[in-house]
């Protein structure tokens, strides 16, 4: 059967300017206009306009990116408005959601059908279209980029058509628009694959650096979601191994949750982050603490519960996509380039995995892959220890992450993508004048 929940709003754009800023605070926009429709006609209208008047046109999300994909000085468009699951379809098993709702409403509408999604990242705090746009990814074995579970896209082109795409209908626009950085139109609502809901059983537990990386290709072949944390500094790791239980359901309790999720890893993380930010020195003691400050863990639930945690610590990201056989030697490099030029790194680097898929722009695309995020706290300068990353994960052939820091050009990133040609003949066919350009898509797009 189909049915529809969520509510829809009165079907009238607003107009106002302001000032907008991203979740990380790096990344500033004033626009000419903003506008918050609620509806694929009110953004086809708006972008009409806009266009005559010779304004760019971007849409934004949450603002989880870290880069500037989404600015522009013209036409700003807000996700505010445009919300609502549309549909729930059992039969087909999918899902119909407006591309400015939240991954946490899609998920929770979800449960309440006793539906999920087979992968997803770890916070749910994006909006569908930002999430959409940038590739967004979790980890897994088998399943793990957002994309890969996308079955059609409504967009809003740059002549103000409202255009629907899929596998069956404009194949090769839902080819490229399931990472489309926005440089193709926007996206105004997202069809998503959904199962019937399962149990995931979470085992968390602390693990010395040396096994993790020597069992690594053991440890992603024998779980069906696999992950850790590396503490800089530190022999610490904290490992999480995800797989699909038959039950029964044993969440987390309430107390033993806020202990571990809220207290140590934001309140008491937070902390730390903003003393070593004060005193660098202080840096590989506090790692230490961190890294030994988690116990081991096990809790079962429906999958968004385990796959998502709260990150309530601000930071600043960069994330490289990697051949999977080169990961373990990456993160080996960036181990010793970190001792080497005696950076002082308070937050733990992130690995994670996902299969080949093929959408030309995932950073999955054509192989299977492991991705190495490093991160800063946010106000702790970044720049050194990103450019010595950086080099490293280019060295290996990687690709940046769409939404993360990087200094990758198009030059780069059309060696790097097989069919970076085949993307770029969608984005001159539908906006040949860089209406929904900006000076991120240059760079990495090229003109």
């Amino acid at each position: 059967m189909t049915g529809k929940t969520g509510t829809t709003a009165p079907n009238r754009a607003t107009t106002t300017s302001s000032t907008w800023r991203n979740w990380a605070g790096n990344v500033t926009a004033r626009p000419r206009r903003t506008v918050a429709p609620a509806t694929a006609e009110d953004v086809a209208a708006a972008v009409a306009s806009a266009a005559a008047d010779g304004l760019r046109v971007k849409a934004v999300g949450s603002g989880h990116s870290f880069t500037t994909a989404a600015v522009t000085d013209g036409l700003l468009i807000r996700p505010d408005r445009l919300t609502g699951v549309r549909a729930v379809d059992r039969v087909a098993g999918t899902v119909t959601v407006a591309a400015g709702s939240t991954l946490r409403q899609l998920n929770q509408t979800l449960s309440t059908h006793g539906l999920s999604l087979t992968n997803m990242g770890d916070i749910m705090e994006q909006t569908v279209s930002g999430a959409v746009s940038t590739g967004t990814h979790g980890t897994g074995r088998d399943s793990a980029a957002i994309a890969a579970q996308i079955r059609a896209l409504e967009l809003v082109t740059a002549d103000g058509s409202v255009l629907t795409c899929s596998a069956q209908e404009n194949p090769d626009v839902f080819a490229a628009a399931r990472v489309g950085l926005g440089a193709l139109g926007v996206i105004t609502a997202v069809t998503f694959a959904a199962e019937p809901e399962f149990l995931l059983r979470a085992q968390e537990e602390p693990m010395p650096f040396g096994r993790v990386t020597a069992e690594f290709g053991q440890l992603t072949d024998e779980n069906e979601h696999f992950e850790f944390f590396w503490f800089p500094h530190t022999e610490s790791c904290i490992t999480k191994r995800n797989n699909r239980s038959a039950g029964p359901a044993d969440p987390l309790g309430r107390i033993g949750a806020w202990v571990d999720d809220e207290l140590l890893s934001n309140g008491l993380f937070a902390a730390a982050c903003a003393l070593g930010r004060a005193v660098p020195a202080t840096v590989p003691g506090l790692a230490r603490i961190s890294g030994s400050a988690l116990s081991a863990r096990s809790y079962t639930d429906v999958p968004y519960k385990v796959f998502t945690s709260p990150r309530r610590v601000r930071f600043l990201e960069m994330e490289y996509a990697l051949p999977r056989e080169a990961a373990m030697t990456a993160l080996h490099e960036l181990r010793a380039a970190i001792e080497r030029l005696r950076l002082r790194i308070g937050f733990p680097v992130e690995v994670r995995t996902a299969p080949a898929d093929d959408v030309p722009l995932s950073t999955a695309s054509g192989r299977d892959t492991a991705y190495i995020a490093v991160h800063m706290y946010r106000g702790t300068p970044h720049r050194a220890y990103f450019a010595a990353a950086e080099r490293i994960m280019t060295a290996h052939g990687g690709r940046p992450h769409w939404g993360k820091l990087h200094t990758r050009d198009a030059a780069y990133l059309a060696e790097a993508y097989p069919r970076f040609a085949e993307f770029a003949a969608v984005r001159d066919r539908l906006d040949p004048h860089r209406v929904f350009g900006n000076d991120y898509l240059r760079r990495v797009l090229g003109d």
